[in-house]
């Protein structure tokens, strides 16, 4: 019974991820698009970006504990990018080169909704199986 909760509390850390990476994407495009001004567009991403490392983290620490050895080196690689780009300092947007670098911050963020996206797929997978066994 254990293994069905893990899966329900992955997926649901899983759609965390999803809604704010998604957030992200659309204040880029309404930034795009002429919606917002770059200012309001990089606090409002920048209040997410903390709270999506965060969750990531945790989502990590869960799967190391219930010892899900297929789904932890999945979900290793965000949060390698994750760390590495907040160690280096490029985890916010500026608000001064958002505009010069909006096009590759747009692709970042859909490369990591796509890759959530396997990750819930599989998630679900996971789920399925254990209600199988149980």
């Amino acid at each position: 019974m254990e293994m069905l909760w893990t899966w329900l509390l992955s997926i649901f850390f899983i759609l965390t991820l999803l809604c704010l990476v998604g957030y992200q994407l659309m204040c880029l495009m309404d930034l795009e698009d002429d919606y917002i001004n770059s200012y309001d567009s990089s606090s409002r991403i920048n209040r997410t970006v903390l709270p999506e490392f965060i969750v990531q983290g945790v989502f990590c620490v869960i799967l190391f504990i219930t010892r899900h050895w297929f789904m932890l080196p999945l979900a290793l690689p965000h949060l390698y990018y994750n760390v590495n780009s907040y160690m280096k300092g490029q985890h916010l947007a500026d608000v001064t080169e958002i505009y010069n670098l909006l096009s590759w911050e747009k692709k970042q963020r859909i490369f990591k909704i796509a890759y959530l996206f396997i990750l819930a797929i599989l998630s679900l997978f996971g789920l399925f199986w254990s209600i199988g066994d149980e």
